[in-house]
C-alpha cells in the first residue's frame, strides 16, 4: 500500500542535513542509525498520517525512538509536508512561521 508522499521545508531538509552531519562527525555508525530512523519516520508518516497526535499549531509530531528529535508535519489535501526536524530539548516553537506558508516552490519530496 502506496501512502501521501512525503515534502520537506527547505529548512526541515537543512535540519535533517545538519543532524546528520553532526553524528557523521562524531560516529559514522550513529549517522547510520538516525539516517534510517529518519527513513522509517517518513514511510510511517506516509502510510498513516493520522496516527501520531496532534502537538502544536495544528501540526503533528513523530518522535524518533532512539535519538532526541521530533517531526514536526502537517497534512495537506494531496501530500505531508514536514516543517521542522526538530531536536526534542532546543528552541521550542520556532518553526511556527513556516506553517504560516502554502506548500509552493522549494518543497523537496522524499
Amino acid at each position: 500500500m502506496s501512502g501521501k508522499p512525503v515534502e520537506f521545508h527547505p529548512e526541515a531538509l537543512a535540519e535533517a542535513e545538519a543532524a546528520v552531519a553532526w553524528y557523521r562527525d562524531r560516529s559514522l555508525r550513529a549517522a547510520e542509525v538516525f539516517t534510517s530512523e529518519l527513513e522509517r519516520a517518513i514511510a510511517a508518516i506516509s502510510e498513516s498520517p493520522s496516527r501520531w497526535p496532534f502537538f502544536q499549531a495544528g501540526c503533528r509530531r513523530f518522535p524518533l525512538r532512539r535519538f532526541p528529535y521530533l517531526l514536526v508535519y502537517r497534512e495537506k489535501a494531496q501530500s505531508i509536508e514536514v516543517l521542522a526536524v526538530a531536536h526534542g530539548r532546543r528552541r521550542p516553537g520556532y518553526w511556527y512561521p513556516r506553517n504560516d506558508k502554502d506548500l509552493g516552490e522549494g518543497r523537496v519530496r522524499s
